[in-house]
């Protein structure tokens, strides 16, 4: 007699099978299925990346922050003082606002927004870099923050959309579209080559009507300029002239302990770097100066 065939025949038998098949599947779904989330530690940095792992968003910490400060940044004394400004205002829990910081590449938009966390961290002051393809996560986002103590700007770098990106749709609840109101420690800065966030085409221009004596955009260009007026804050950053470009190589070459004599010569090679990229900016001179200062440790090594 087969005693485990018999004991498959029984009641109890039937049970102890499907207790066994059902192990088995159980095993093979964690296998497949994500891991819990590790409890999240908000003291290991002062900056977060967003990413998604999955169907899961995670907020990842940014071990190595930027370490720009905000007298290293020139050429933009105005767009410095009214940036910080509303992020004061922001810090110590008064009323402040979204901003938009466009204009011209490399003037120094990303880079007075990590200046300002670097000053401003000690006092509550965080960052989170959330893409332009993960910004329909950000009621997520505002949800995870909201009951935390510190400040936290949502922070979007280079911002530009498609007519049909969800990403601009779930952007405008977030600014000011939706019945729920958002999180009062938590800012949107974000920087943009455009200044309506959105191409714009020469046929738009046939949309707009004469109404006695007023102009009035069609639908299209309503649509575009509407995300932008949702900001509460507009900064402008321009391209810099000569003397102001070579003022920012200085400053850099300074910041790399060059003496005088080292920078020799450094003027007319940095004017000479800017027109073969076809541009004066701080991001031009930055790495103008880096080459510079390589050169010259290089020609000096014994």
């Amino acid at each position: 007699m087969n005693k485990k065939s018999d004991l498959a025949q029984t009641p109890a038998g039937a049970l102890l099978e499907l207790l066994s098949r059902a192990e088995t599947v159980l095993s093979r779904l964690e296998a497949v299925l994500p891991s819990a989330p590790t409890p999240m530690n908000w003291q290991q940095s002062p900056a977060y990346r967003w990413r998604r792992h999955g169907d899961r968003g995670v907020l990842e910490p940014i071990m190595q922050v930027h370490r720009i400060a905000l007298r290293d940044l020139q050429g933009i004394a105005e767009q410095k003082a009214r940036v910080e400004r509303n992020t004061v205002q922001f810090v110590q829990g008064y009323p402040a606002n979204n901003v938009l910081l466009t204009g011209a590449r490399g003037t120094g938009k990303s880079s007075l927004i990590k200046a300002l966390l670097n000053k401003y961290a000690s006092r509550g002051l965080r960052l989170i870099e959330v893409e332009k393809r993960d910004l329909t996560d950000l009621p997520l986002i505002v949800e995870l923050i909201c009951q935390r103590p510190e400040r936290y700007i949502l922070y979007c770098d280079d911002l530009s959309f498609e007519a049909d990106d969800p990403g601009y749709k779930a952007l405008k609840v977030v600014l000011d579209g939706s019945i729920a109101a958002a999180s009062e420690n938590c800012l949107i800065y974000a920087t943009s080559n455009r200044r309506h966030l959105m191409p714009e085409f020469i046929q738009e221009n046939l949309e707009y009507q004469h109404v006695g004596e007023e102009i009035h955009p069609g639908e299209t260009s309503e649509e575009k300029i509407s995300l932008s007026e949702r900001f509460g804050m507009w900064v402008s950053f321009h391209a810099f002239d000569q003397d102001e470009f070579l003022r920012i190589v200085q400053v850099w070459l300074r910041h790399f302990k060059l003496s005088p004599k080292q920078c020799e010569g450094a003027e007319r090679a940095a004017l000479q770097w800017a027109l073969e990229r076809s541009s004066r900016s701080g991001r031009v001179a930055w790495q103008f100066a880096r080459d510079w200062a390589g050169q010259v440790r290089l020609a000096d090594k014994p």
